[in-house]
C-alpha cells in the first residue's frame, strides 16, 4: 500500500481500529502520532497527511494537506473479452496499476458466457481491484470501467470516440495471432492515443476479425506463443503505449 487513499466521504472521520489502513500505518509502516504518510483523496489530489492522534479504542486522527495534481491518465484505452472471474480482478489491478485511460469489458462469440456473471462488478470488487492497482502506484484516479454485450455493440458504439483528443484519431489495434497483418512490436513510433481490442482465453472468431477489420483495426501479433489472458493485456498495453511514446 504506496498511499493511504481516502474518499470524500470519510474525510474528517477517524480511520477506524480495523481499517486496513489503520493496520497498514500502525503495524507495517510503524507510524505513531505526530508521523507523516503519503495520502490522496479518490478521484482528487495526493500529498502527506499527519497522524495527529492515535486515540485509546486504536483509531486514528489525521490531518491533510493535499497540493499535488495526479498523474495524467495514459491515453489507452483497452477492450477484452470477458476473462475468468479469478483472472478479472488481478487484470483489473494490473491495468489500473499502468494507469490506462478505460477498460471496455466486451462479450465474444467464443468467450464462456458465464463468465459475463461474476459479481465482481455487481459487489464492488472490480472497483476495489482498480483502487488497488492506483494506489500501488501513487495515483488518485481510476480507470472507467464499462461492460458491453458483445463486439458488435462495442464497436457501434465507439466509446473511444467520446474522449477523442485534437489531433490524430487513435491508433486501432486488435491483438491477433491467428493470420495477423504485422506485429505490435514493429509499429513505428506514433505520438497519438490508442484503443488496444484483445480477444478472450479462445481468441476472436472469424466472424470478429472481419468486423475488426471493417471497424479499421489493425490485426497484430505479439509472437507465436498463446499467452494467458492477463499476460496479453499487460504485454499488449505496455507494447502500445511504448509506440504512442507514452514511456519515453
Amino acid at each position: 500500500m504506496n498511499l493511504i487513499l481516502f474518499e470524500e466521504h470519510e474525510l474528517g472521520k477517524a480511520l477506524p481500529r480495523r481499517d486496513e489502513r489503520t493496520t497498514h500505518l500502525i503495524k507495517v509502516l510503524h507510524k505513531k502520532a505526530g508521523d507523516r504518510f503519503d495520502a490522496g483523496v479518490l478521484g482528487g489530489n495526493r500529498g502527506t497527511g499527519i497522524i495527529e492522534k492515535i486515540n485509546l479504542d486504536g483509531s486514528i486522527l489525521y490531518s491533510l494537506n493535499l497540493d499535488e495534481a495526479p498523474p495524467p491518465r495514459l491515453p489507452l484505452r483497452l477492450a477484452v473479452g470477458f476473462p475468468r472471474p479469478i483472472q478479472l480482478r488481478r487484470l483489473l489491478r494490473d491495468l489500473s496499476n499502468l494507469g490506462l485511460e478505460a477498460i471496455d469489458l466486451i462479450g465474444t462469440e467464443l468467450g464462456d458466457k458465464s463468465y459475463r456473471d461474476t459479481k465482481l462488478l455487481s459487489d464492488g470488487g472490480a472497483e476495489a481491484a482498480l483502487i488497488e492497482g492506483a494506489v500501488q502506484s501513487r495515483d488518485t484516479l481510476i480507470p472507467t470501467l464499462s461492460v458491453y454485450v458483445s463486439l458488435e455493440e462495442w464497436l457501434a458504439e465507439k466509446p473511444w470516440d467520446k474522449t477523442a483528443r485534437l489531433g490524430l484519431g487513435p491508433l486501432l489495434i486488435a491483438a491477433d495471432n491467428v493470420r495477423p497483418g504485422g506485429s505490435i512490436a514493429r509499429l513505428s513510433l506514433m505520438r497519438r492515443s490508442a484503443v488496444l481490442a484483445i480477444g478472450p482465453e479462445r481468441g476472436w472468431s472469424d466472424g470478429e476479425r472481419d468486423r475488426l477489420e471493417e471497424a479499421g483495426f489493425l490485426r497484430l501479433s505479439m509472437g507465436e506463443r498463446a499467452l494467458r489472458t492477463e499476460t496479453a493485456c499487460v504485454a499488449a498495453a505496455v507494447l502500445a503505449l511504448e509506440k504512442i511514446g507514452e514511456l519515453g
